[in-house]
C-alpha cells in the first residue's frame, strides 16, 4: 500500500483492558507523587484522562505496520484528545482505529490515526520525514497568536523516565534504543511525547483550579523533543474557551499550540 492510499483506512477494532496497577503505573510515569493518593493508591483511585493517548497507540501501529512507510523512521509530532465521560478504574472496552487523513508537506508527511469509543476519541498526528512530495493536499497550517502566560510551573524528570514510561505501552525503540535514536538524528534515546505531554497536562490542573482528572479536551504540537533528565517548564493562561499553553526546555518550545479544558 502506498502512502496517499492510507486515508480512510479501517485499522479495526481492539478490546482495551488495563487494571488498577496500570493506572497507577501511568500516575507515576506522567510524574504524580505518593501524596496524590488518589492517583497512585488503589482505595479512591481515579485514572488520569491522559491514559487514553496511551491506550489508543495500537492503532498507530496498526498504520505502521501496513508498510507504507517505516514506523521506525517516525515521529509524534501532535494529538488531541476528547473525552466522553470517564475512564473507569478497570477498564474493558471495544475502541475502533482509522487512519483519518494523509497530508503531502514536501520533504515530509503528515499521517493522522483517530482512535474512538463511548468513553473518549483521540487523534494522533504522526510525522513522516522524507515521505512527501508525491503532489498531495497540505492540510491545514498552525494558526500563530499572542498570549501572556499568567501562570508557571516546573516538573524536572529523570534519566529513567523514558524507560518507566514504555511499561505504559508504547514501546517504539527510539526511546530505549541508542541506535535507533541515532537514525533518527539524536545522540540517545528521547522521552516520550505522550509523556511530557501527560505530564504537562497533570501540572495544568492548577491554573484551572480542578483535579487532574477533570480534564474534558487537551491538543497541542509536540514540537521539540524532551530528553529524559530534562526539567519541562509550562507556561499556561485562561480564556474564555479554557487554558492555553506550551511547554519549554531551557529556551526550545517542546509543546506549542496546546489547550486544555477542564470541568
Amino acid at each position: 500500500m502506498e502512502l496517499k492510499d492510507l486515508a480512510g483506512h479501517d485499522l479495526g477494532t481492539r478490546t482495551i483492558a488495563y487494571d488498577a496497577r496500570d493506572a497507577i503505573l501511568y500516575a507515576l510515569a506522567v510524574g504524580a507523587s505518593c501524596d496524590e493518593t488518589d492517583l497512585v493508591y488503589e482505595r479512591d483511585l481515579k485514572v488520569l484522562p491522559t491514559y487514553a493517548c496511551a491506550l489508543g497507540l495500537w492503532a498507530v501501529e496498526e498504520a505502521g505496520g501496513l508498510g507504507a512507510y517505516d514506523r521506525h523512521r517516525s515521529l509524534h509530532a501532535s494529538q488531541s484528545l476528547e473525552l466522553h465521560g470517564p475512564l473507569p478504574r478497570d477498564g474493558s472496552f471495544e475502541v475502533r482505529g482509522r487512519v483519518a487523513e494523509v497530508w503531502d508537506k514536501g520533504k515530509a508527511a503528515i499521517v493522522t490515526v483517530v482512535v474512538e469509543c463511548e468513553i473518549f476519541t483521540a487523534r494522533y498526528g504522526i510525522f513522516l520525514p522524507g515521505c512527501g512530495g508525491w503532489g498531495g493536499e497540505r492540510g491545514p497550517s498552525a494558526a500563530s497568536r499572542e498570549w501572556h502566560p499568567s501562570w508557571h510551573g516546573r516538573h524536572a524528570t529523570d534519566r529513567s523516565r523514558a524507560a518507566l514510561y514504555r511499561l505504559t505501552g508504547d514501546l517504539h525503540p527510539i526511546h530505549i534504543d541508542i541506535e535507533v535514536a541515532r537514525a533518527n538524528g539524536f545522540d540517545r534515546p528521547i522521552l516520550h511525547g505522550l509523556c511530557t505531554l501527560g505530564i504537562a497536562a497533570r501540572m495544568l490542573a492548577e491554573p484551572a483550579g480542578a483535579h487532574p482528572c477533570e480534564l474534558r479536551r487537551l491538543d497541542a504540537r509536540l514540537a521539540a523533543p524532551v530528553m529524559p533528565g530534562d526539567a519541562i517548564d509550562v507556561s499556561a493562561d485562561g480564556d474564555d474557551a479554557g487554558l492555553v499553553f506550551q511547554a519549554k526546555v531551557g529556551e526550545t518550545a517542546v509543546l506549542t499550540g496546546g489547550r486544555a479544558v477542564f470541568g
